[in-house]
């Protein structure tokens, strides 16, 4: 309990030193400087990141870097085991990427303003314009160069189990023509959710998978780029009966 308690306080402290490189992000880009804001961005919340899980007593091992394409505007999915693997692969996974993230994450402060920064984009599921309207602009995202991260899980698993995909969320990579890379998450809900709610030091499996590009499928591939994508995905993942 007393990690736990630790760990919030630290989290919060964390964001209020953080205002200060919030300031000097907006100074750099009143200079025009728009390469090194970016640089500033992607350095501060990767280490935000990192400390928060080296805080949980968190160890990561990380396999596959290789396999990251050398561009931008890639499309990462990823399967969702808990509450840390956002800063998992904001600290692991070298590239700035913003998070298709559903509405309740927008409402902490401060945190909420370095999502926005990062480009992240609102989901309210209950609000089916409104989320037509989040996929539109992430496709135009993705199409502009930049990357972004979905979980087409829709919620954490909290026991490691895969779910269903929601096929939904692959619109962002058939509509954009973008380049997926699917990241397989092992370990990370043994942090938190796999202890009643208290943080437990642990150590989580990060696999990088080799990018697919869907123009390069065979037709069988192209009939359901869900399912292959969460094949690739679950490969990572010790054997399960499927939910």
């Amino acid at each position: 309990m007393l990690r736990t308690v630790l760990w919030f306080a630290y989290f919060w402290l964390f964001q209020l030193i953080s205002t200060v490189f919030l300031l000097a992000h907006f100074l750099l880009g009143l200079l025009g400087l728009k390469r090194k804001q970016a640089r500033l961005l992607e350095w501060i919340t990767g280490a935000w990141a990192r400390q928060m899980i080296a805080a949980a007593g968190g160890k990561v091992e990380v396999l596959g870097l290789e396999n990251l394409p050398h561009k931008q505007g890639m499309l990462f999915v990823s399967n969702h085991q808990g509450a840390f693997d956002i800063p998992l692969l904001l600290g692991f996974v070298p590239v700035l990427k913003g998070f298709v993230s559903k509405k309740e994450n927008f409402r902490l402060p401060i945190v909420s303003t370095w999502m926005r920064l990062l480009g992240c984009i609102v989901i309210d599921r209950n609000d089916l314009r409104q989320s037509a309207g989040a996929i539109a602009r992430g496709i135009r995202d993705l199409r502009a160069g930049r990357s972004l991260v979905i979980f087409p899980e829709g919620t954490r698993s909290k026991t490691g189990a895969l779910r269903r995909f929601r096929e939904g969320s692959f619109k962002l990579a058939t509509r954009s023509g973008a380049t997926i890379v699917p990241l397989t998450i092992d370990g990370s809900y043994r942090l938190l959710e796999g202890n009643r709610g208290r943080i437990t030091p642990g150590t989580v499996r990060l696999h990088i998978h080799p990018p697919v590009v869907l123009a390069d499928l065979t037709d069988e591939q192209k009939k359901d780029p869900v399912e292959l994508v969460r094949g690739i995905i679950a490969s990572r993942l010790p054997e399960q009966p499927r939910p």
